[in-house]
């Protein structure tokens, strides 16, 4: 069981933990509807991927204006 042979003081600690931070998500525009969404996704507002329709969308009129 591996066990810390000596206590990691708090700068050492604290800066190993200060590179880390939170990132805005990436995201694309729809080329279909141009929505705003997250890469290599179906759109939620139109359901196309890759030039195709994936999904059904229930509320059609409102995705292709």
């Amino acid at each position: 069981m591996a066990v810390p042979k000596r206590k990691v003081s708090k700068a050492r600690r604290n800066s190993r933990k200060a590179t880390w931070t939170a990132q805005a998500p990436t995201v694309v525009e729809c080329p279909h509807c141009k929505a705003q969404i997250k890469p290599h996704t179906v759109c939620g507002e139109c359901g196309y991927y890759n030039g195709k329709e994936v999904v059904a969308v229930k509320n059609k009129e409102k995705a292709d204006k």
